[in-house]
């Protein structure tokens, strides 16, 4: 097979630049309450997502079908995972509950796919990397308590948190299985893939919620919304996201969601004029430097002649 070969740049530097990314759907589900509802939020970001790849992926899906239909079952599961999970159920949850509940709970996703990609799939986690993850942890636990461990111990959960625990669940599950299932498309051709899955799979459930629930007229605002959601945390983000599992691994990969409490608050502040607090400015020096200790490759692992698998950046492709 060959030596394995060291992560691309663009791996390393999307690490940073993906949690920027996902940070805006934060915003985007606060603003989008009562305006438009959440599985036609997500319904309209994805297809919408999926017709601005069209151009660029569909002679690929096309010429790449008997592929498709090899993986369509994988593309229906990760669709349900990635797409309506871990987007409606955004939504819904954060009708019911505070930010800093979603934040407590999301900060445990990295963890768990990290743990679940070594038990799994057998990827390495070396002592710096553990001690990269806890430090990680520490430092989002610091952002989301204030600096004050009594804010923790003061949390309460509601019934939306049992939606934001599914989602996390579920992005663990998306994440690992991304790994584990090998696919014989590039990255952007099997997210458009992954993306016409969450559609068929978002558009019954959608109905049956306008069915129940009517939606709210759509609005310019409505509409912008959708636009953003499908551009910014939808179609650049997952990109990006399978081009990271590709390069770096399940593991790895999971760590940018530590820098999502980070950009958030930066987000935050530019757009809805919340300051943040000391308290970022410590959690960021946490956790900035755990992303480095964390990711970083063995020594020797860039070197001729190294043994394959000495790095964790085996292909899915």
């Amino acid at each position: 097979m060959g030596v394995t070969k060291p992560p691309a740049r663009w791996a390393w530097a999307l690490l940073w630049i993906v949690p920027a990314l996902w940070s805006s759907n934060y915003l985007i589900a606060r603003a989008a309450a009562g305006v438009l509802s959440p599985h036609g939020l997500a319904l309209g970001r994805w297809a919408l997502a999926f017709a601005l790849m069209l151009p660029f992926v569909g002679a690929t899906l096309w010429r790449r079908r008997d592929d498709v239909r090899n993986e369509w079952r994988q593309m229906l599961v990760l669709g349900a995972l990635g797409m309506w999970i871990c987007g409606a159920w955004v939504y819904l949850g954060g009708q019911g509950t505070t930010a800093t509940n979603i934040a407590l709970i999301y900060a445990a996703t990295p963890v768990a796919i990290a743990v679940v990609s070594v038990k799994l799939l057998h990827e390495p986690m070396r002592g710096a990397q553990r001690a990269g993850v806890v430090l990680a942890l520490a430092g989002v636990l610091f952002v989301i308590a204030k600096g004050d461990i009594d804010r923790l111990l003061a949390v309460r959960f509601s019934t939306g948190d049992l939606w934001i625990v599914g989602a996390a669940v579920s992005w663990t599950a998306y994440s690992v299985l991304l790994k584990r299932w090998p696919s014989a498309l590039d990255p952007a051709t099997r997210t458009a893939a992954v993306m016409a899955g969450g559609v068929l799979v978002l558009l019954p459930l959608t109905a049956l919620e306008w069915a129940l629930v009517p939606p709210p007229p759509l609005t310019g605002q409505g509409l912008f919304l959708v636009v953003l959601a499908a551009i910014v945390p939808g179609l650049l983000s997952y990109t990006a996201y399978t081009y990271l599992q590709r390069e770096l691994g399940a593991a790895r990969s999971a760590l940018l969601l530590y820098l999502a409490p980070v950009y958030g608050a930066i987000g935050a502040w530019w757009v809805l004029g919340e300051r943040p607090g000391w308290y970022h400015a410590v959690g960021a020096a946490l956790i900035l430097p755990s992303i480095w200790l964390a990711t970083r490759g063995p020594r020797q692992a860039n070197k001729p002649g190294a043994r394959p698998g000495s790095s964790s950046s085996a292909s899915s492709a």
